[in-house]
This record gives structure tokens, C-alpha cells and sequence, in this order.
């Protein structure tokens, strides 16, 4: 298989992978491996990484980025038998068990014959070096979007702390004018009494005077009507 370039969608945004090839390509090396004469080389199944479980960690995003990374993996793929090979067939046997290097170095000398231990591990540095650098790209983009979103959130909570102290002031200031206005109502009455007191006895003593005029008059009058 020809090397496929990175083609990664960014981690940060939903967007959908492209499918490689890579199954293909394992059928007609596994097709080619049966068919080798002369060689005693087990054919090794089809590797596939387990998903790891949720269960295992709290972050509910690694199953997503890891199938990303391990599809950007794929797409690494270079020509012929080489450390992806190996991993692959290793992995898929057991990357615990020696002789899942022996069996998988014997496929691969089946496939390239002059496959050496060297070789496998330079061409490791490749796949290594081209991950590092997708996580060096995405990582500095996961931290700039949350610095941007750390920064909006900033100016939000210092917009909202400037509004509540002035509502803060406000409400202070109302409640000083409030207990202003409660005060004036409680001492109204006190404060208007005397005149009050005062108005009320001038109507009285006009009352008085009146009659006491009236009564008078009416006096005279019953007694011209009388005596004369």
C-alpha cells in the first residue's frame, strides 16, 4: 500500500472519517504470506484494537479520539512489510507474548526477505514522529479554544460582577430611601400634632363665639317680644 498522507479531522470539530483501505491490503498480504513456498509461517487474524471501555474512564471523549488517532494510524501505512505490519500482527496475537514477535517477524521475512529487526525500528520513529506531531497540532488547538472560551467566560463573570455591584448600590441606596420614607410616615403624625391640636381648638372657640353671640341675640329678641 502507497503512504497516505494525514488526513485527521480535527478533534475538536464533529466531522466524519474517511475509510482506508487497509483491510484490502491485509487480505492480499495474508493471500500472498499462504501461497509462499518453502515457509513455515503462521498466518496470524485479523487485528483489531479493542475499544476501551467507558468503565475505565470517567472521560467520556476517549473512545471517540482514540478510534481517531488509531484511524490516522491506518492511513500511515507504508508500502509493503514494515513496523505497521508488525504492530499489527503482534498485537493481534499478544504484544505480551514472545512469540508473537517471532511468528510476526517470520510472516514478515515471508514478505519482504530482507526484513531486518533495524529496519522495523527506524521505520517505528516514522509513525511515532507523525503521531507527535497530529497530537502537537491538536493539542495546541484543544488549549487555544479553551483559553478563548477561559477568556470569554472571564469577561462574562467581570460584566456580571460590575452589574450586580452597581444593583448592589442600587438596592442599598433604595432601602436608605425607603427607611427615609418610613420614618417621615412614622413621625407625620407627631410632627403635625400641636397644629393640628391648635386648628381644632380655634374651630371650637369659633363655634363657641358664634352661639354664644347667637344666644345672646336670641335673648334680646325673646325679650322685646315679650316686654314690649
Amino acid at each position: 500500500m502507497s503512504k497516505e498522507g494525514f488526513n485527521w479531522k480535527s478533534l475538536f470539530i464533529n466531522e466524519s472519517e474517511n475509510t482506508t483501505k487497509k483491510e484490502e491490503s491485509s487480505k492480499s498480504n495474508s493471500s500472498h504470506q499462504t501461497t509462499t513456498s518453502g515457509s513455515q509461517v503462521n498466518k496470524f487474524p485479523e487485528e483489531k484494537i479493542a475499544q476501551v471501555s467507558q468503565d475505565n474512564f470517567a472521560n467520556p471523549f476517549v473512545n471517540e479520539i482514540l478510534d481517531v488517532y488509531e484511524k490516522g494510524f491506518e492511513s500511515l501505512n507504508l508500502d509493503n512489510f514494515d513496523f505497521f505490519e508488525m504492530y499489527k500482527s503482534v498485537v493481534a496475537v499478544g504484544i505480551t507474548n514472545p512469540q508473537s514477535y517471532q511468528m510476526a517477524f517470520m510472516m514478515g521475512k515471508s514478505i519482504k526477505p530482507d526484513l531486518t529487526k533495524e529496519y522495523l525500528l527506524e521505520k517505528s520513529k516514522f509513525y511515532i514522529e507523525e503521531i507527535n506531531k497530529v497530537h502537537t497540532k491538536y493539542d495546541a488547538t484543544g488549549n487555544g479554544k479553551k483559553q478563548d472560551l477561559s477568556n470569554l467566560v472571564q469577561k462574562e463573570k467581570e460584566a456580571l460582577t460590575v452589574s450586580i455591584s452597581d444593583l448592589e448600590t442600587k438596592i442599598l441606596q433604595m432601602q436608605q430611601e425607603l427607611q427615609e420614607k418610613k420614618s417621615l410616615l412614622a413621625n407625620i403624625d407627631s410632627k403635625n400634632e400641636q397644629e393640628l391640636r391648635e386648628l381644632q381648638l380655634k374651630i371650637e372657640a369659633n363655634n363657641f363665639a358664634k352661639q354664644k353671640i347667637v344666644d345672646s341675640i336670641n335673648l334680646v329678641i325673646s325679650g322685646i317680644n315679650q316686654y314690649l
